[in-house]
């Protein structure tokens, strides 16, 4: 039997800011959509506009680049966010905890490889 999915977010990214990598480092994602301001875009991961379809919950699965990472806490500000600028910040650290309301934590395994094109998608399996 196929797993049955709902998905609740899903965009292309389509710009890498040059400081991304500096928060690589810490096993840490900033995504916006692609109405950041500018002085925003060199920090972040920029990806297309999309529509938050359902709220994101602990359990949902986060897709990047092909690679999937099970979601283990959602900060109270990340579906708020998510809707407005398509912003969060995401750690791969397998912790159930953060202190900053727009973070989201996720499985701690290694990182995505990004690239322009690549999909970001969270979904309900």
């Amino acid at each position: 039997m196929k797993d049955v999915m709902t998905k609740k977010y899903e965009s292309q990214i389509i710009e890498i800011g040059e400081e991304v990598e500096l928060f690589t480092e810490e096993s840490m994602l900033i995504i916006f959509n692609d109405t950041v301001p500018e002085a925003l875009r060199m920090i972040g991961v920029i990806h297309k506009k999309s529509d938050l379809l359902a709220e994101v919950e602990v359990g949902d699965v986060l897709e990047i680049s092909g690679e999937s990472y099970k979601i283990l806490f959602v900060g109270s500000k990340v579906n708020e966010t998510l809707k407005d600028i398509g912003h969060c910040t995401i750690v791969f650290n397998g912790e159930k905890t953060a202190e900053l309301p727009g973070t989201m934590c996720v499985e701690k395994k290694p990182m995505p490889t990004l690239t322009v094109n690549s999909e970001i998608r969270i979904a309900k399996y």
